[in-house]
């Protein structure tokens, strides 16, 4: 048999870490329907032709997938071959949700409103906090024909009351639009805006030197990259950003209207989260399917590590050629936050039992298992130990697991059945129909 070894890029949590893990989910998902989001899951593939229309890097990123047998394409479209991939696992779940409003518009209810949790795969270079495969939480909006600005000031919020019940620390969500830049580029005379767009993208990366560089190498003048990188330098917690961009003396219909859509965001970003949300005019995301406001998020502190959770508007990506669904949307790099956070968090336990019913005998099995059954059905997570062994073998045994309660049922000379915190050896009297444990060792909690 061959060594076992690890494949890199793919993260797997211990038990511990995925208890911290699904605490995350679960306060997002809990977070998504307080603020009306409706769950959907769609297939893990998508047409390639679909996925790699969308940006500069998607190509390289998307895994192809197909059967191992050779062949022509099988059944819908599915290649039989990798020489010929028809179909990709998603690099996002943007572009699925698309084509699940297209496919089942006569359905749903407009706007509709979803949100969705699941892996997406992206052929990177494995490194901190980027892996190959991944889980991303989404919510989005989409309407019919058009969609209500207001939303693009929404989505953030609920982020922010995500992450204000997670113990991640002080964050930031920069907010830009899209059409500011484009804009400013058109004033300028540039023409070849998703070329530039998608080298500004790279500033945190690269740093401001290399991306004027670019610029020029891409048909930019010195001056106008130069205004470009004064241009992405501006940011503000309010619409002070305004009279700063007016100040470079470009002017253009597009620029006016995204700074207007964009000042519009960050007031109510400074009423209901105020400190939250700042406006980033350097925030131009590489995706080509954006048009207009757009998102990233950063840990205070840890900017270097880059954004935790992004999005934006996009007003074509979903249309069959007669009917559009503009749509805005957020999503969490939740694999990418736990990847940096998770070394300062811990789990109370390792494993969800909250008690452990001893065996004195194994014929004493049939009654542990009656015991654990009335605990199941008051939700008390508990387990019936796995050998008949000393009790003191089998307090152990709960110490080793981080299990907080040994439970004694009736034997021999006892009447009544026990229960035993191992941790301050504290045994008293319970009946397995009403005993509760303190409400902090029900379940596993998230310790930072």
């Amino acid at each position: 048999m061959s060594k076992v070894r690890p494949i890199s890029g793919f993260p797997e949590w211990l038990p511990s870490e995925r208890i911290v893990e699904q605490h995350f989910l679960d306060v997002i998902r809990e977070t998504f329907e307080l603020h009306g989001f409706a769950s959907i899951q769609t297939r893990a593939v998508e047409p390639i032709e679909r996925l790699s229309s969308q940006g500069e890097d998607t190509d390289k990123e998307i895994y192809a997938i197909g059967r191992l047998a050779g062949g022509a394409a099988g059944v819908d479209g599915m290649a039989d071959s990798s020489r010929d991939p028809k179909l990709g696992l998603h690099f996002d779940l943007t572009i699925p949700f698309a084509r699940y409003v297209l496919e089942n518009a006569g359905k749903l209810t407009f706007p509709f409103r979803r949100y969705q949790i699941q892996p997406v795969w992206r052929g990177e270079r494995p490194q901190e906090g980027r892996y190959r495969e991944f889980t991303q939480c989404d919510i989005d909006i989409v309407d019919v024909g058009e969609l209500a600005p207001h939303y693009e000031a929404e989505l953030p919020l609920v982020i922010a009351d995500a992450f204000s019940k997670l113990p991640i620390g002080p964050f930031r969500i920069q907010v830009n639009n899209r059409k500011i830049p484009e804009g400013f580029y058109l004033g300028m005379g540039l023409t070849d805006i998703t070329t530039m767009l998608r080298i500004v993208d790279k500033l945190d990366k690269i740093g401001p030197d290399r991306v004027g560089e670019l610029m020029v190498a891409a048909g930019a003048t010195a001056e106008q990259a130069k205004a470009a990188l004064a241009l992405a330098e501006i940011n503000a917690p309010d619409d002070s950003f305004v009279e700063r961009v007016h100040a470079l003396g470009v002017e253009h219909e597009t620029l006016t209207q995204g700074l207007a859509e964009l000042a519009a965001v960050i007031r109510v970003g400074a009423e209901q989260a105020s400190g939250l949300m700042v406006a980033d005019l350097k925030v131009a995301r590489g995706l080509d399917y954006y048009t207009g406001t757009v998102y990233e998020t950063q840990l205070v502190g840890l900017e270097s590590y880059g954004s935790i959770c992004s999005g934006g508007r996009y007003d074509a990506l979903a249309s069959d050629g007669r009917t559009t669904y503009p749509g805005v949307g957020i999503s969490i790099g939740l694999s990418r936050l736990l990847a940096k956070i998770m070394p300062t968090l811990s789990a109370s336990r390792s494993t969800p039992s909250c008690v452990l019913v001893a065996l004195a005998e194994e014929t004493d099995r049939a009654q542990g298992m009656r015991v654990a059954a009335s605990l199941r059905q008051r939700g008390i997570p508990c387990e019936v130990a796995p050998l008949a062994a000393k009790f003191g073998k089998q307090i152990k045994f709960a110490q080793r697991r981080g299990i907080p309660f040994v439970w004694f049922p009736a034997t021999g000379d006892q009447s009544s059945d026990s229960v035993k915190d191992i941790r301050s050896g504290a045994q008293a009297v319970a009946d397995a129909e009403s005993w509760m444990p303190p409400t902090d060792d029900l379940r596993p909690r998230v310790l930072a």
